[in-house]
């Protein structure tokens, strides 16, 4: 029986770890990482919280045994300690990796160090090296060359559904038959072009954001880095590996709404998880968990309300936003919210959505606010972009 595309390996960093176990140890005993801007020099300093991971570009670098100088920026970094746990758990060496796909994806790339150092290009050259890794591409290309990846390789930046369309390609890569294995997910760095950009667009809190509650005001953005290796079956009984879940249904759809917002009434989210059930031949009523996009911005969160209520008939299974723990890490969020999703398969637990009090006015949906013990067969997470550029992954055991 054909049981989607298995997952045999997983690597992640956030704000509340640097590998999954210390990932999963923060979410089970509800320590969030959300707390004030240190690394990044920014004049917002003393008005929002971040996710941050508290290690500086020269400490993942040692982390890494970069030479230095070297053109990584600080996305590309995170995302090589993320693949780095991946292929260990998936027991795949560096050397046998020149056949394997890479689909990566990130909206910051090289932007972190090119605004750092714009202002001095032009008289001291030392840095200049940094403008050539500005675009994504650049770093997934030198990622690739890292990990000695010489099969397809390309970088896709749909906003925060980035890192679920990359796992999705990676997908249609093992089912068509065009690779054995794929790495897929997702980077991004906090830098100064997203904290503006977000400020402008007054989507920031200054305090704990709070998904799907009736006073949030905003998000808390953050960084970090999750990747997964997809395989095909074959591949997997030639190395005699057990995989730790299987990715049975992906969809993406675009409801064209709003550059910047989601349909009020949330007709691309229904349509992602629609086609993703289709993909995966199973039920609504099959999803034990529900890892929601849940940003806390008052746009989103009524948009995923009203599509969730609407695909599941008002039976909406458990359901949390795990972005309380990490911020809201763009590119990378779909990815990480994917490792969260095989844990929660793996440990039969869901998680909690942090600082929630008071339902929205709008509709009755409480989520789960406190951890909690069942047996988790099927996650369905979701990834819901700008533009309306929705995505949605079905894992299952």
């Amino acid at each position: 029986m054909d049981r989607g595309v298995a997952i045999s390996g997983m690597g992640i960093v956030s704000a509340i770890g640097m590998n999954a176990k210390e990932n999963f140890e923060a979410l089970k005993k509800g320590q969030h990482g959300i707390s004030e801007v240190e690394l990044v020099d920014t004049i917002l300093k003393e008005n929002i919280l971040v996710g941050e991971i508290k290690k500086s570009n020269q400490e993942l670098e040692q982390i890494l045994k970069l030479p230095t100088p070297n053109s990584f920026s600080r996305s590309s970094m995170l995302g090589m300690i993320a693949i780095k746990e991946a292929f260990r758990d998936a027991e795949i060496q560096v050397k046998d990796n020149t056949s394997m796909a890479f689909v990566n994806s990130t909206t910051v790339g090289g932007m972190d160090m090119v605004e750092k150092f714009y202002d001095s290009f032009l008289t001291d050259k030392k840095n200049q090296h940094y403008i050539s890794v500005n675009d994504a591409g650049s770093n997934t290309h030198l990622m690739a060359d890292y990990f000695n990846i010489k099969g397809f390789v390309t970088t896709i930046s749909t906003a925060c559904s980035s890192a679920a369309n990359a796992i999705m390609l990676g997908a249609r890569l093992i089912k068509s038959g065009r690779a054995e294995k794929v790495v897929v997910g997702g980077m991004d760095g906090l830098c100064k072009f997203t904290l503006n950009g977000f400020n402008t667009l007054m989507l920031q809190s200054n305090g704990f954001n709070k998904p799907f509650d009736d006073e949030r005001v905003g998000l808390n953005l953050g960084e970090g880095a999750a990747y997964l290796i997809l395989e095909s079956q074959s591949s997997l009984q030639k190395r005699d590996k057990t995989p730790l879940a299987y990715l049975t249904g992906y969809a993406n759809a675009n409801d064209a709404y709003h550059q910047t917002a989601s349909s009020e009434q949330g007709e691309g989210a229904f349509l992602a998880m629609k086609k993703a059930f289709e993909v995966a031949g199973i039920q609504p009523e099959q999803v034990d968990y529900i890892n929601a996009h849940g940003t806390a911005t008052p746009n989103n969160d009524l948009s995923e309300g009203r599509a969730l209520l609407n695909f599941f008939e008002n039976k909406i299974p458990d359901f949390s936003s795990t972005k309380p723990f990490t911020g809201h890490t763009l590119a990378a969020a779909a990815s990480i919210e994917a490792v969260f999703s095989i844990l929660a398969l793996r440990e039969n637990i869901i998680y909690p959505n942090l600082n929630f009090k008071t339902k929205m006015k709008e509709f009755d949906l409480t989520p789960q606010i406190e951890i909690k013990k069942k047996e988790v067969n099927t996650v369905l997470s979701n990834s819901f972009g700008f533009g309306g550029n929705c995505s949605s992954l079905i894992f299952e055991k």
